[in-house]
């Protein structure tokens, strides 16, 4: 009787959970219905539901938050994605032109520097660098700019800021600057630039080139110093930077202003196109200096305000960013020439068409490369980076090794573009090191000897699915002083065969290694091993394969290579104090000038003891002279020969293993337009437009609803339920 007891209790069981199943499965099939008649509407993947599908708008993504959107403090390749289209610096990059060249941006032209003498007198624009003092830039901009829409710039009807009075009570309510009712704006005037080179200085902003500049820029030291006497003085007080004169950048008329260099530097010319030298209003600094802002996250780094296309509409970097087009924009219009493929390859069809071409754009935050690249291929991001896992997908090399898309990316209609960036990787060695520092013979053919058994050629057929080319020296392709070719190979490394560079052979390597005193990989006078440590602050699966393979190069001179893994921070307090021994570092060009990379090997830009960019230390009396004379010298025939009396001195010496020039390869699907890859230029937004009719065709077309899986569920859950209802409604009719 338990027993049917039992069995009660299960029917009755079942029958509630066949009530129960019932109801789901017309839950299920009413779903399926309503989503099969908004299907063609609405993708079930969609990640932007809700949205206009004919949105004039760019979607792309972002793997983490940018930390400084404050032009002053921003020095970051994730940032300038956002500042570079928010700010607008005087000058910037033709977005078409190689070379790079400078272009006006709000300036009414690119300004030509006059030189000063010692007694202020005005010398010839050939004088020699000896001569002159100073240089003067005079920077005229162009009436009519006005900033974004912003609360800072409110007034009431009196005249009086509305919101620079505030309490921490008055925004305890308000958590983005959309939350404030009233918006003002007001025309840009010189002395917003002005203000911001003052903002470098502000010790509470540790602007990361105030150090740079402050050697450049006349009195910018001296303003330092008594900005921070001044908030040593009154801590809690915000400084008025208005109230502290700065001799080297003045204002002359309300759309000229005036910057003065110390003696002759051809590339700050350069510096006028990054955001360091963007506009910045006092009263945003007053407005987001007011209690309660910074609980908030309102200040200028989370809330920037420009003059430029795009405004930031919203920030929430835990989720997605949204740049909207900026309702007070000047406006600029699309250039009307480039290079000569460029009209060919529909780069000039928009040719004097007003900027932006878009309404907006979209980053959504990816921090995985699979989730990234799977919403590419469904048409939801425009464009994307190839990482090694879709690599194979994506490209395949044609027999004479040029990289092309494979079959399933062109029947996506899927672009390719390449370029080799300019930006370098390289091992370098602690020049200050015992045994593999210093400037003597011995030691030149120990590091030339390590340069050539480090087979970076094969490293990057490995591990970079040959996006890269090896290089020749510390100038990347792209910039003056680069020589392409086997004119341009570093001869100790690599050799000319029948005009084909080839690295140097394994037997060279092991000659000069036994020329240094390590015969086979041994102390000629001690017998002992060499053994050498690489300081590195990577780790994980792939880390460790490629720690492996480093070994393994040495491996072919019996000479032991030790890895010692640290900490991003360890690794830098290292070198600082020199205490390594080979480790890897890159850099990427600021501006396109080969000083920007030969200061990295420039004796008094020493790491230890100057805190400078001279990873390595090395110090070569006769590089540095030539250093200091090709750095002010215009480029020509003349300084080519300088630069190339350098590379011969630096590639001998070998501080650094030369590895490679990084080959970025991007994709874009059909309905994106004008896209040119510019390694200079950060504010390329504005060109670039997109067809949303073909986009909402091809996401429909490739996302199809795919329902089988649904209708077998429904059909297991139909065999799973149906016993139970025929033995319940069995049950049923016998205690009727």
């Amino acid at each position: 009787m338990i027993i049917t007891a039992d069995v009660g209790a299960v029917l009755g069981y079942t029958g509630g959970m066949m009530r129960i199943g019932a109801t789901l499965l017309k839950t299920v099939l009413l779903g399926i219905s309503l989503n099969l008649m908004s299907g063609c509407s609405d993708s079930w993947n969609n990640p932007y539901p809700g949205s206009a599908e004919e949105a004039n708008v760019v979607y792309s993504a972002f793997t983490e938050r940018p930390k400084h959107l404050d032009p002053a403090r921003s020095y970051s390749a994730n940032e300038a994605e956002f500042t570079g289209q928010i700010y607008e610096p005087p000058l910037q990059y033709h977005f078409l032109k190689r070379p790079y060249t400078l272009v006006p941006l709000t300036a009414e032209e690119v300004p030509q520097p006059r030189f000063l003498d010692s007694s202020g007198r005005e010398l010839p624009s050939d004088a020699p660098s000896s001569r002159i003092a100073e240089s003067m830039y005079e920077i005229r901009i162009r009436p009519g700019i006005r900033f974004q829409p912003h609360p800072a710039f409110a007034r009431d009807a009196a005249g009086r800021y509305r919101y620079h009075a505030m309490r921490a009570t008055d925004v305890a309510d308000k958590t983005q600057i959309g939350n404030f009712e009233h918006t003002g704006t007001r025309e840009l005037v010189a002395a917003d630039y002005v203000y911001q080179i003052k903002r470098l200085a502000n010790p509470k902003l540790s602007s990361p080139i105030f150090g740079l500049m402050a050697d450049h820029i006349v009195g910018l030291k001296a303003l330092g110093e008594a900005l921070e006497n001044a908030a040593k003085a009154h801590p809690e007080a915000e400084l008025n930077l208005n109230d502290f004169p700065l001799a080297g950048a003045e204002v002359v008329d309300a759309y000229t202003y005036r910057i003065r260099i110390k003696g002759k530097y051809p590339q700050f010319v350069y510096w006028l196109a990054m955001p360091f030298f963007a506009p910045v209003p006092w009263e945003a600094d007053v407005f987001y200096a007011q209690p309660g802002m910074v609980d908030k996250n309102l200040t200028l780094d989370w809330q920037p305000v420009g003059t430029g296309p795009f405004y930031l509409a919203e920030n929430n970097p835990n989720r997605r960013m949204v740049l909207k087009k900026n309702p007070n924009f000047h406006g600029e219009t699309y250039p009307i020439e480039g290079e000569a493929a460029d009209r060919e390859a529909g780069l000039l069809a928009d040719a004097g068409k007003s900027l932006p071409l878009i309404d907006a754009a979209v980053f959504s935050l990816e921090k995985e490369t699979i989730p990234y690249w799977s919403k590419f291929l469904q048409g939801y991001y425009d464009s994307a980076g190839i990482s090694s896992d879709s690599f194979d997908q994506a490209i395949q090399f044609s027999g004479g090794g040029d990289p092309q898309l494979t079959e399933s990316m062109r029947r996506q209609d899927i672009q390719l573009f390449t370029t080799v960036e300019t930006s370098i990787f390289y091992v370098g060695f602690n020049m200050l090191d015992p045994v593999v520092g210093g400037l003597g013979k011995d030691r030149q053919k120990l590091r030339q000897a390590l340069s050539i058994a480090f087979d970076y050629d094969e490293y990057i057929s490995i591990f970079r699915n040959g996006r890269g080319i090896p290089a020749q020296g510390p100038i990347p392709p792209g910039l003056f002083g680069y020589t392409e070719g086997v004119a341009g190979l570093n001869p100790y490394v690599y050799e000319d065969r029948g005009g084909q560079i080839v690295r140097r052979s394994i037997e060279t390597a092991r000659k000069l290694l036994a020329e240094a005193g390590y015969p086979n990989g041994r102390n000629a006078k001690t017998g002992a091993p060499l053994v050498l440590y690489f300081d590195t602050t990577a780790s994980g699966p792939d880390a460790k394969s490629r720690l492996d393979w480093m070994k393994k190069q040495l491996d072919k001179l019996d000479v032991q290579l030790v890895s010692r893994g640290t900490d991003y921070n360890r690794f830098q307090d290292k070198i600082r104090k020199g205490n390594t021994q080979l480790f890897e570092l890159g850099w990427n060009a600021d501006y396109p000038d080969p000083e920007n990379f030969f200061f990295l090997l420039y004796g008094p830009h020493k790491k230890v003891g100057t805190g400078g960019e001279n990873a390595t230390n090395y110090d070569n009396p006769e590089f540095n002279r030539l250093f200091e004379r090709m750095k002010d010298m215009d480029n020509g025939p003349e300084r080519q020969q300088v630069i190339d009396a350098m590379l011969a001195i630096v590639r001998r010496d070998a501080p650094w293993i030369f590895t490679f020039y990084p080959k970025s390869f991007g994709l874009r699907h059909g309905w994106v337009h004008n896209v040119k890859p510019n390694l200079m230029a950060n504010n390329t937004l504005k060109y670039r437009r997109i067809d949303p009719a073909q986009r909402n065709a091809k996401r429909a077309e490739w996302n199809h609803p795919v329902l089988w899986p649904i209708a077998l569920l429904v059909s297991g859950m139909a065999a799973v339920i149906a016993p139970a209802a025929i033995a319940w409604r069995r049950r049923e009719r016998k205690t009727a």
